[in-house]
């Protein structure tokens, strides 16, 4: 028996529109999920961003305030994608009214923060999915099925990449991603933290670490009005950039295997740069989401000289059925968000968690707290 799910979004920038437009897909994708959700309400502070929303997509309430989705009864399940120092108020405040919440990484500014929104979905018994969407690819999901598997032996080491260009322009404005009071750890919220989240995914916990930061752009203008996704401000007053544009990490794995974790928003030339190179004793396994269908794989028993071959997922890897009918055939960014809404979706319907949890934010957040301790400190730290 199928049934409705009254859900909202809160933040209507570019990630609300994502989770909008992955609640509009997820049936058709996933025909057999017994919840159907229905856009009850959609939550921006920016004036008429909320209204257009709801003209465009459909939603029933169109609000300034997030506090009235949180008051509303019609609504059960809501997506958070405000600015991360929104998540841990809107987090707490959507499971104490008892609605389950799939909300944006990197879930506030601290482990702390993270930890506290855990807590309250736990105490509240709803569920909780966060927006790790990068191990949601087929390829990745094939590749961690080939590494547990011992194809390549023992895995030695990974080199775990996220560079991109979107803070690369020195005119682009000082919205608040690059205040430490409202965007946290910069870089590190923003990219490691998925590239934490992939490597916990891939190769289990990690241990302990040791990081180095730098700030390559140190002013920007400051916006004179509403700002969404990575704009321009030309000509405005400038201000300090408080936290971090780049991120080098060693990692050591509870497993014995070593690591290199690089991030990076101001990278010139690179676009959506990320990726994982993991090595073992008999082979490796090599991803790149600019080519999101490809692994590149490496077994046998030849250990040197050892070719290199690419494998095309299909069918059988991951959710890729749910998308495509046959290997090599392309899927894109928003695919990775449907499976994520079905993840969430799946969770409520049979009160078991699927896919990245609060756990693993709080997982996640731990370890950008410990590699802002270490880049101040100039020594490793302990996760364990």
């Amino acid at each position: 028996m199928v049934r409705s799910l009254g859900v909202a979004v809160v933040g209507f920038g570019w990630m609300g529109r994502v989770h909008t437009q992955a609640y509009a897909r997820v049936s058709h994708h996933f025909p057999a999920l017994s919840l159907r959700p229905e856009l009850v309400a959609v939550a921006d502070e920016v004036p008429g961003r909320a209204e257009e929303a709801a003209a465009r997509y459909g939603f029933t309430a169109a609000h300034r305030d997030w506090r009235e989705v949180a008051a509303d009864p019609r609504v059960q399940a809501v997506s958070i994608a405000a600015p991360n120092f929104l998540h841990r108020e809107i987090g707490l405040a959507m499971a104490e009214a008892g609605k389950h919440i799939w909300i944006e990484k990197p879930v506030g500014l601290t482990a702390e923060d993270a930890r506290a929104v855990s807590d309250a979905v736990t105490k509240a018994g709803v569920q909780g999915t966060v927006g790790f969407n990068y191990r949601n690819a087929p390829a990745v999901a094939a590749a961690r099925e080939l590494i547990a598997s011992g194809e390549i032996g023992t895995v030695t080491h990974v080199r775990i990449r996220l560079f991109s260009d979107y803070a690369a322009h020195p005119e682009g404005a000082l919205t608040w991603r690059y205040e430490r009071e409202r965007g946290g750890s910069g870089v590190l919220g923003d990219l490691a933290s998925h590239g934490v989240d992939l490597a916990r995914f891939l190769l289990g916990e990690i241990e302990a670490l040791t990081a180095d930061t730098a700030v390559f752009l140190p002013q920007r203008a400051r916006p004179t009005g509403a700002t969404a996704g990575h704009t321009r401000a030309a000509g405005g007053d400038l201000g300090p950039v408080e936290n971090e544009d780049y991120v080098n990490c060693l990692l050591r794995f509870a497993s014995g295997a070593r690591g290199v974790l690089e991030a990076c928003r101001v990278s010139v030339g690179e676009q959506n740069n990320y990726g994982f190179e993991v090595h073992g004793t008999k082979g490796a396994v090599f991803w790149d989401f600019r080519r999101m269908g490809e692994l590149g794989v490496s077994r046998g028993t030849s250990y040197q000289d050892q070719p290199v071959s690419t494998v095309y997922v299909g069918p059988g890897h991951g959710e890729y059925a749910a998308f495509q009918p046959g290997s090599a055939n392309s899927m894109g960014y928003d695919d990775l968000k449907v499976i994520e809404a079905h993840n969430f979706l799946r969770s409520i319907a049979e009160n078991t968690s699927y896919g990245a949890t609060l756990v693993d934010a709080v997982h996640s957040a731990a370890a950008l707290d410990a590699m802002s301790r270490s880049a101040e400190r100039g020594s490793w730290v302990s996760l364990a």
